[in-house]
């Protein structure tokens, strides 16, 4: 019950319960020093689901092996004279998919770093279980019942924001769920007062309510309303020329930057993707044509977008990417790929030593392949999404975020500036 009492908005019929512009106490909270009104060092999570490709992603040009593996669906290595046909040289081995493009300023300007061969040890590979494992934070282990971006909040030393930990979403995914309160939000815009006087009937229940749990969440309910309503009544125009693409991974990144600079004290924040279980047709003809192209351009321009929104605030923010695991390396019959293992993580914010692909390349012979058909894993992610969580959010204690697993700063891929 306390679980289902702290998702927010869970269903259209909790959109009532707004109730307004900011009311006085929660204006005179911004003067905490965990509440809205300081700037905040950020952590955004992205997840892809479906299993994207991080071989034709994130491409080894320089890896003979990875030809051979996929005659028709590798991305050509780069070539001045086929811009939007061939990889995009990265560093003289790795190459971003054409698609890419508009990140390949932020890699040059070493605001973009890239982990491959990273993500979960365990062996699955079911989507449900592997998206379950990685967003809990214990690969193998069913019975966590919160979420690694939850655990991951420092502890508060004041009131903390009731949207301190945020979610772009119908509902509160896996990664968020946990003691700290964190809401879902499908769209700003749908906070809107539709029925005032059963709202204020529901905010005095919770009021007056002696349960302390009832009272407590609905009161963080009521704050979090009125707190994302005083938000959404400012016009928001993004920064610096950025268009985001159309779609819902564009809007909620969107919403995302106009949240964090509104102030409100967001330190954690989630987005996902789906659609990158490409088992047919995943690069056509043409290597703009086919399932792939299209996902990896809304991708890489969202991101971009963000940057851009962002400005200068990207000093405060950190964003990470993951999926559940990777493709098999050799293609299939249908032009498109299998489920596999390793895959790549992105890393993107001021604080980002980018311009750099970082952990272990593993190789692509037959015996370097993990079970002989997949990309091999070399970073653990969680050693990834640790470094962002010590060194960005300042929360060093690591075991309760990730459970049973030995993390600590010697397994950190030094991805963020000293």
């Amino acid at each position: 019950m306390l679980r289902n009492r702290r998702i927010f908005l869970r269903d259209a019929a909790l959109a009532m319960v707004g109730v307004g512009s900011a009311p006085l106490w929660l204006q005179r909270a911004a003067l905490a020093d965990d509440a809205p009104g300081r700037r905040k060092k950020v952590l955004v999570a992205i997840f892809q689901r479906g299993a994207a490709d991080g071989l034709n992603i994130v491409v080894p040009h320089g890896d003979p092996r990875y030809y051979e593996l996929r005659p028709s669906i590798a991305i050509p290595r780069p070539s001045a004279s086929a811009p939007g046909e061939s990889a995009i040289d990265l560093d003289g081995f790795f190459g971003l998919h054409p698609a890419l493009a508009p990140l390949k300023p932020l890699w040059d300007s070493k605001q973009l770093g890239i982990v491959h061969a990273a993500g979960s040890p365990d062996p699955t590979r079911s989507h449900f279980d592997a998206q379950d494992y990685m967003e809990s934070g214990t690969p193998g282990f069913k019975a966590t019942s919160d979420g690694w971006l939850n655990r991951a909040l420092p502890v508060a030393s004041g009131k903390p924001s009731p949207v301190r930990a945020v979610s772009l979403g119908p509902s509160l995914p896996r990664t968020l769920r946990g003691k700290n309160s964190a809401v879902a939000v499908d769209n700003l815009s749908n906070f809107t007062v539709r029925d005032s006087a059963a709202a204020k009937t529901l905010q005095s229940l919770y009021a007056g309510s002696h349960d302390q749990i009832l009272g407590g969440t609905g009161r963080e309910t009521f704050e979090a309303v009125a707190l994302l309503q005083s938000v959404e009544k400012m016009p928001y125009q993004p920064a610096n020329g950025a268009e985001y693409p159309r779609g819902r991974f564009g809007d909620s990144l969107r919403q995302i930057a106009q949240l964090i600079k509104a102030d409100v004290g967001v330190e954690v924040a989630f987005a996902d993707l789906g659609g990158w279980d490409h088992h047919v047709n995943e690069v056509g003809p043409k290597v703009s044509l086919g399932q792939l192209a299209g996902k990896v351009e809304e991708f890489g321009g969202a991101l971009a977008a963000f940057h851009r929104d962002m400005g200068d605030r990207m000093e405060d923010v950190v964003l990470v990417t993951m999926s559940e695991f990777g493709r098999t390396a050799k293609e299939n019959g249908n032009r498109g790929t299998d489920h596999g293992h390793a895959n790549a993580m992105f890393v993107m914010g001021g604080p980002v030593a980018g311009g750099k692909v970082y952990g272990t390349w593993p190789g692509l012979a037959q015996e370097q392949l993990y079970e002989g058909r997949d990309l091999a894993l070399t970073t653990d992610f969680r050693d990834v999404l640790s470094e962002a969580v010590v060194r960005h959010l300042g929360n060093r204690s690591l075991q309760p975020v990730f459970p049973n697993y030995a993390g600590s700063p010697d397994k950190f891929r030094n991805f963020l500036k000293s």
